[in-house]
């Protein structure tokens, strides 16, 4: 599956998961800022994978060491988001931190499997 429509068809999913939960809970589940934290994974994936293709295509030798320097940079920013928010805000702390990490959850696991798709296409190229 092509990346970007990959991407475009969760973040689709995710638009239409979190509609429906604010339908039936209100903010009871979701936190206000859930379409910031939307756009930022979405900003952080594209970024991520652009960065282990650069890799792959570059130096597919040490594609590990740009696929482990994005995963870096993603933890390291998200951890930034995570800490500012609780510098800023007092209320609903614990409320943000789950909706942020469960979107973290599923666009990191969206990114490991278009990352090994990719993998399993230039794989079958070299043999």
């Amino acid at each position: 599956m092509n990346f970007i429509r990959g991407m475009l068809l969760l973040t689709g999913l995710v638009i239409l998961l979190i509609i429906a939960l604010l339908q039936f809970t209100g903010d009871g589940l979701v936190h206000s800022y859930i379409w910031l934290m939307l756009g930022f994974f979405v900003f952080v994936t594209c970024f991520s994978h652009y960065v282990a293709n650069l890799g792959l295509r570059h130096d597919s030798e040490n594609l590990h060491a740009y696929y482990f320097a994005s995963m870096g940079i993603r933890m390291v920013l998200s951890i930034i988001v995570v800490f500012v928010y609780r510098y800023f805000h007092e209320e609903q702390v614990v409320q943000f931190v789950i909706n942020f990490f469960v979107l973290y959850f599923i666009y990191t696991a969206f990114e490991i499997y278009a990352l090994l798709s990719n993998l399993r296409r230039n794989s079958k190229k070299h043999a």
